[in-house]
């Protein structure tokens, strides 16, 4: 807004980048005025607008920065100005600033662009030193991630634990992963079956595949994975309660090719993913059997869950539905039937010894029936 000096003259002020062209229909109406009686006076205006004396101020100092008024020679009395000379006026001045500030950018890519070889000289001898980079603040690991993105070449293969991703996490990835797709970079992702049935993961997969990645998926995954060109893996650091865990950055080659290694492994034996293709009963068999199996080994629901990535009550429907299946009224008794079946693998099966369980069963329900 215009000044006002000692002697309550207006001083004229330049007109800030920031400050809103706030030319609204009560200037306007009220520069008529001036331009109709030949200069501004509070007063007059006031009158002819049917408004208090503040507001007629408001608007002549609105007037002031826009440069549609001048000081006249009597005091108090504001002259209008031609618009055409106003603009060109407000013009020069932001058009001034914009120029100060390019140069002021060219400063900075010019002072701080030779230091980044000197930067990534050193890193790269800090990375050749320590094989193992720990980082824990999730921002500075999202950071570093973006990093490797950008200078990825040839690959990133991905693995993603924990079923359906955040809408939040696909719309930060989704753009860089993109990116690097689009600069002709061979893409592998691997989740659970559980994500499938995800809308959000499902629009992120269509996005990706459209443009060249692979998609698969597999019953159950127990840490994130991501690798770029083979020579620069991330893993999460251990999760400890009440923070985001951080990441390793590895860059040791052994460690980085039993990693690529494993990833193939996993890979190889996963489902390929088709996002446009809604039919789930290959996978959710194989949800059944990880579950079924899990159960046999007697892990807790919510452990099992986790796993393969669900919610508890998720895996709790699939579990009674596996056992009424069965015909089972207990965990063991499910995977005796199971294992009969030929549904589990030997290995997979209930290990305490099956006669003596099952005796024990026998037993529990002849001692119902007598007591019934």
């Amino acid at each position: 807004m215009p000044k006002v000096d000692t002697d309550g003259s207006v001083v004229m002020t330049t007109l800030n980048t920031t400050d809103p062209i706030d030319l609204d229909d009560s200037c306007v109406a009220a520069y008529q005025v001036a331009v109709r009686s030949g200069g501004f006076v509070p007063e007059n205006v006031a009158a002819e607008l049917a408004c208090g004396e503040d507001e007629a101020l408001r608007i002549r100092a609105v007037l002031l920065r826009m440069r549609l008024l001048a000081p006249g020679l009597d005091d108090g009395v504001y002259l209008p100005a031609d618009p055409e000379i106003a603009e060109g006026e407000l013009s020069a001045e932001l058009e001034a600033g914009i120029t100060a500030r390019r140069h002021r950018l060219t400063q900075i890519h010019e002072r701080l662009r030779p230091l980044a070889p000197v930067y990534a000289e050193h890193r790269q001898h800090a990375h050749d030193a320590a094989a193992v980079r720990l980082i824990d603040d999730p921002a500075e690991v999202r950071r570093e991630l973006n990093a490797a993105a950008r200078h990825c070449a040839r690959s990133v293969f991905t693995i993603q634990p924990g079923g359906a991703r955040s809408p939040a996490a696909l719309n930060q990835a989704v753009g860089r992963d993109v990116a690097m797709l689009e600069r002709g970079v061979t893409m592998r992702i691997l989740y659970q079956h559980t994500a499938r049935a995800n809308l959000t993961t499902r629009t992120y997969a269509r996005r990706v595949t459209a443009l060249g990645a692979e998609v698969r998926t597999t019953d159950e995954i127990h840490e994130r994975l991501i690798i770029f060109d083979g020579s620069v893996a991330f893993v999460p650091q251990q999760r400890v309660a009440g923070r985001s865990p951080g990441a390793a950055v590895v860059t040791d080659p052994t460690v980085v090719g039993f990693l690529c290694h494993l990833h193939d492994r996993v890979w190889s034996a996963a489902q390929r993913y088709d996002p446009e293709d809604t039919e789930y009963s290959t996978t959710s068999v194989e949800i059944r059997h990880s579950i079924l199996r899990l159960m046999a080994t007697g892990l807790k629901d919510d452990v099992i869950a986790r796993r393969l990535g669900m919610a508890t009550r998720t895996c709790r429907r699939y579990m009674a539905g596996i056992m009424e299946e069965l015909g089972a009224t207990s965990r063991f008794q499910a995977g005796v039937r199971a294992a009969e079946r030929g549904l589990l693998p030997r290995e997979d099966a209930p290990r305490a010894p099956v006669r003596q369980q099952l005796g024990r069963e026998h037993a529990g329900a002849a001692r119902a029936g007598a007591a019934a």
